[in-house]
């Protein structure tokens, strides 16, 4: 053999050594894809998903799938480069999941922190649809020229507005705004126990988005109350706040009857505020295909997330675009009547 010919060989060997080291070193990036979805009406190792106490349950049919996003947490340069030209999968920056300079654990157990936080949300979002009170709405002060300067005093737990209870402070916020600026409104309240009535006419203010809107003058404080029935969420193996909606609407069908859900698959996502406001969250493409491999009919996307839904949506499946609690519960009923849902729009 010649010393070229040798030396061809030789460089040759190297240069595959060197690729094949370089597509088996791990890179900073992690795989999201299609996760386990799970059904809050179904069972978890024979255990109810959603168990409720304190209040009248009923039989549940269909399914209400919440979605996850499952995540590959180390890679190859080879596995990187196969994840992005795979629909189903993005690649991204492991800093986006686990942040430089904290631990995994430290993130898993925060990630907890959310589902529980979520569950709570879900349970007062349901008992507040319900119209139940979820908290007390405490008066903390008043504004300078405040038009219920001397009718209202701070201490003063607010009960009703007109013939309304309320529920909470976003309710009190809701009934004040339905009035319009210069409506004279009934204000029940408890003042050291004993129930009073005062007439307050709402004045002008402008809000974050520079428009006026009326209000009472009051600077208000929400105080959690007990919610007439208890909820234990049994799912430990998912974590992050996007399970909220799902878990609520699992709640109302099982304290409800007719079935919500009409017999079918539903699956959806979405984090869910205590008073029914349905927020966006991560991964929603992967969502999209872990319901439709499992066969849902309709998915719930919050509707901060429908431009990203619409983009490559899984064939037959209906996107439904929802922005609260009651907007959820409209689209499924109109799929249990046979109607089309309010859709994500393209």
């Amino acid at each position: 053999m010649s010393r070229r010919t040798l030396t061809l060989l030789l460089a040759s060997l190297l240069a595959m050594v060197l690729t094949s080291g370089a597509v088996s070193a791990q890179v900073p990036y992690v795989a999201l894809g299609p996760g386990p979805t799970y059904n809050t009406l179904g069972e978890v190792e024979g255990a109810d998903v959603i168990q409720i106490q304190g209040s009248e349950t009923f039989p549940t049919d269909g399914r209400l799938d919440l979605t996850t996003v499952g995540v590959t947490p180390s890679l190859t340069l080879l596995e990187a480069l196969r994840g992005w030209f795979d629909r189903d999968l993005a690649v991204v920056p492991r800093d986006v999941v686990y942040p430089p300079g904290r631990r995994d654990e430290e993130v898993n157990a925060e990630n907890a922190e959310s589902m529980r936080r979520s569950q709570n949300s879900a349970a007062t979002a349901a008992a507040r649809y319900l119209g139940y009170e979820v908290a007390e709405v405490t008066i903390e002060g008043l504004s300078p020229g405040s038009p219920a300067q001397g009718r209202l005093q701070v201490g003063d737990v607010l009960t009703r507005v007109d013939d309304t209870p309320l529920r909470d402070a976003a309710e009190l916020r809701s009934l004040v705004d339905e009035g319009g600026v210069g409506t004279v409104r009934r204000i029940d309240y408890l003042r050291d126990g004993v129930a009073g009535t005062a007439s307050v006419t709402t004045t002008g203010a402008e809000d974050d988005e520079g428009q006026t809107r009326p209000v009472l003058g009051v600077l208000v404080a929400e105080e959690p109350v007990d919610l007439p029935f208890d909820v234990e969420i049994t799912l430990e193996e998912v974590g992050g706040p996007s399970a909220g909606l799902m878990f609520a609407l699992g709640i109302l069908e099982k304290l409800g009857e007719p079935s919500l859900t009409g017999g079918r698959y539903i699956a959806g996502t979405g984090e869910i505020s205590g008073d029914g406001m349905v927020g966006p969250i991560g991964g929603i493409p992967q969502k999209l295909v872990a319901a439709s491999d499992k066969g849902a009919d309709v998915f719930l996307v919050p509707a901060g997330n429908c431009a990203e839904a619409v983009l490559r949506p899984p064939d037959g499946l209906v996107l439904a675009e929802v922005g609260a609690l009651d907007e959820a519960l409209a689209a499924l009923e109109a799929v249990r009547t046979g109607e089309q849902p309010e859709l994500c729009p393209t």
